[in-house]
């Protein structure tokens, strides 16, 4: 698929400190992308180069077929982690301003947001103060003034931050539907369990710089290294010669319920599955046999630590 936005070697420094160093990324078209990173490891200013509100010292960012400008705001939509609504303002008036300073007519803008506060549950809030807002309350009309205008790139700056798991759930399935009608999505976060159930395609930068990229589903299987659980009745000498040298016990056997062992084996070759398998019948009552995938969690922690 081809990218919506490409990040091409991109430098940024400030006073003693490179907060990007040479990064390159490219973002999916319609896809729903995962920064992701440790506290002070160069994301946000990712973002803000994305943005057009910081210029790199060195590289470009490509968005489409050319090369980013001021203009592209109008198809760009972005919410930062630091919310900024003015707080004596009323909900609407201020939802309407946003609105227009995206392109849209009064007319229009009020139509599409009338439609977004009755969806997210807040029609009633539209003649309040912003003050009068709770933080979980005040983060939908955010949300939803960073995707009236309907832009083909959406940010998200830890977007989950602040809601309950029902108001999770809920920003979660919009941030899919916005995907699904056409928006590619990038989001910054550190909930490595959104990660995992909505984004397609990841960056994890550590230390300034991309240190790992690409689908979620082909990391976490390659992270697993091919290990395996094998649960099974029968003896441990029946067990080891079924996996006449093609599989290695990874730790000791355990016993579990039912009167059944289990164990980790790693299988190096793709192609020794199915026989491991097949001998593994021959030789014991074999239960469950299931490969073992590595949660984001574990592959951020490992990556991070430069264990992966």
């Amino acid at each position: 698929m081809d990218p919506i936005l490409r990040i091409e070697n991109v430098t940024k420094t400030y006073v003693g400190h490179r907060a990007l160093d040479d990064v390159s990324v490219e973002i999916p078209r319609g896809s729903i992308y995962g920064l992701l990173g440790p506290n002070g490891a160069g994301k946000t200013t990712l973002i803000r180069v994305v943005n057009h509100m910081t210029m790199p010292d060195r590289g470009k960012v490509w968005f489409e077929d050319h090369e980013i400008t001021d203009k592209d705001i109008f198809n760009t939509g972005y919410m930062p982690e630091e919310r900024g609504l003015y707080k004596k303002m009323k909900v609407g008036e201020q939802a309407l301003f946003f609105a227009r300073m995206h392109g849209l007519s009064r007319t229009e803008a009020a139509r599409r947001l009338k439609d977004w506060f009755s969806r997210l549950g807040i029609a009633e809030w539209w003649d309040k103060k912003v003050e009068d807002l709770s933080k979980g309350m005040a983060q939908k009309v955010q949300f939803i003034i960073t995707v009236v205008h309907e832009p083909k790139l959406l940010i998200f700056d830890e977007p989950f931050s602040g809601f309950d798991p029902i108001n999770q759930n809920m920003l979660k399935e919009e941030i899919l539907g916005l995907r699904d009608r056409g928006a590619t999505v990038i989001f910054s976060t550190h909930n490595m369990e959104s990660v995992e159930e909505i984004c397609d395609d990841i960056t994890l930068i550590n230390k300034s710089q991309n240190i790992l990229s690409g689908p979620v589903d082909e990391i976490r299987r390659k992270a697993g290294g091919n290990t395996f659980l094998v649960v099974y009745n029968g003896s441990q000498e029946d067990f080891s010669a079924s996996l006449q040298g093609k599989a290695f016990p990874l730790g000791t056997p355990d016993s579990i319920l039912g009167g059944f062992t289990q164990q980790r084996i790693h299988i190096p070759d793709d192609s020794d599955i199915r026989p491991v398998i097949g001998m593994l019948n021959e030789k014991v009552a074999l239960r469950s046999f299931q490969e073992i995938i590595p949660s984001m969690n574990d592959i951020f922690i490992r990556a991070v630590n430069g264990t992966l």
